[in-house]
């Protein structure tokens, strides 16, 4: 059973940092690819980077470019997303989903970020 747990949330003050994890279980995490997404109240789950399995190839969204780095650690089945000079535009529950070479997709529970001073 494939399971993704994020963890690392919380509240930070504007231009702070947080480091976001999402450990993942059942598996073969190597060869997923692995992406964040984040959703606030009554809008869509919007795309905010993307790993590759294999290859590694980065994906950014144009509002995260340059303030996030989604980086993965094969060897402890883990992705992380470090975010830098937050904005409380970034305030959202942020979720880990992973997806197979056949199209199967999972999704994590989600952890909320909150950015306000």
């Amino acid at each position: 059973q494939v399971q993704l747990v994020e963890s690392g949330g919380g509240l930070v003050q504007p231009g702070g940092s947080l480091r976001l994890s999402c450990a993942a279980f059942g598996v073969r995490f190597s060869s997923y690819d692995m992406a964040w997404y984040r959703q606030t109240p009554g809008n869509e789950r919007e795309f905010v980077a993307e790993i590759g399995g294999p290859g590694g190839t980065l994906n950014y969204a144009d509002s995260t470019q340059g303030r996030f780095t989604i980086s993965r650690d094969n060897a402890k089945n883990t992705l992380y997303l470090q975010m830098d000079s937050l904005k409380p535009d970034d305030t959202a529950v942020y979720y880990c989903r992973a997806r197979g070479a056949w199209g199967d997709t999972h999704w994590g529970q989600g952890t909320q970020v909150t950015v306000s001073s």
